[in-house]
């Protein structure tokens, strides 16, 4: 497979119409891997453009209500009113939360996704004092090295070195030289997962789509020209079909803005290799239950 075979093509969309029945346009098997035997992954697509007011700003309250909505429908909770539910099936009174968020100073994590779990986490019974929120300082953080749980929350956003910064490399910080994961475009980021002190205890992957970045070049790029008000969270167990879903959403964005196919460089192997080398999760939305809240329209997928 070449590496620009898992983008969506013009013709893709042409032939399907939906982005969803393109299988395999993104996250296809690494080459000679076979396909894992992974189960359909809940995938929850929430968005509300109400979520910002007439300046732009983050309307906290709508926000959390879309953070509530996906996290009952992914943990089959029917009525939001009983979302204490949903959440004590992340955590509990017994556990040790780590919130691994994202400080990236141009799209970092919303404070407000960060205190609004926060809260909800105490609510189940969670010691404010066994909950921590951090990102380049996990290491040394005394919460994350007692977690039992793990909530992995970041904002989508192009990235030089692994095409696509996601949920999947969201937990670089957790080794002590992430610059060892850049060959191959960051391919081996699945590795992270196996690490001890993450291995088996991330209960809950947010991939903040608010205001995605869906282009750029060099290192550390950055223009609010190539951002926009998606107005989204992507949420699931798992963060290979999160970021699966997230890539072709951007690729879509991409196709859409410049009118031509443009495909994310490096292309995102990571996300395939994630699936195929080290089964966290699927990468082709055969396998991917999406459930879709709120807007619809513009959702490009």
């Amino acid at each position: 497979m070449t590496p620009s075979s898992w983008t969506i093509t013009r013709r893709d969309l042409i032939r399907t119409g939906t982005l969803a029945a393109a299988v395999g346009a993104l996250g296809m098997p690494l080459p000679g891997a076979p396909a894992t035997a992974t189960a359909r992954s809940r995938v929850v697509l929430a968005r509300d453009p109400a979520v910002f007011d007439a300046a732009g700003r983050i309307v906290a309250e709508r926000l959390e209500s879309m953070l509530d909505q996906a996290v009952c429908s992914l943990f089959g909770v029917r009525n939001i009113q009983d979302a204490p539910a949903a959440w004590r099936q992340v955590a509990g009174p017994k556990d040790v939360v780590g919130i691994k968020s994202n400080v990236w100073q141009f799209l970092p994590t919303p404070k407000e996704l960060e205190s609004a779990i926060r809260r909800r986490l105490e609510a189940t019974g969670v010691a404010p004092e066994d909950i921590a929120v951090d990102d380049r300082g996990v290491l040394k953080n005394n919460v994350f090295r007692r977690a039992t749980v793990l909530v992995n929350i970041r904002t989508a956003r192009t990235h030089h070195w692994s095409g696509l910064g996601t949920c999947l490399k969201n937990y670089i910080m957790f080794v002590p030289d992430p610059w060892s994961y850049h060959p191959n475009a960051c391919e081996n980021l699945g590795a992270l997962w196996q690490l001890p002190q993450v291995k088996g205890k991330t209960r809950l992957n947010i991939l903040v789509m608010l205001t995605p970045l869906f282009h750029g070049i060099g290192p550390h790029h950055f223009s609010a020209t190539y951002t926009w008000p998606y107005a989204g969270l992507v949420v699931g167990r798992d963060p290979v079909s999160v970021d699966s879903v997230g890539a072709r959403i951007i690729q879509a964005r991409r196709l859409e803005y410049f009118k031509e196919e443009r495909p994310i460089s490096p292309p995102p192997l990571h996300i395939a290799a994630a699936d195929t080398k080290f089964g966290l999760g699927p990468s082709t939305m055969d396998r991917i239950e999406l459930v879709r809240l709120g807007a619809t329209a513009g959702s490009l997928i």
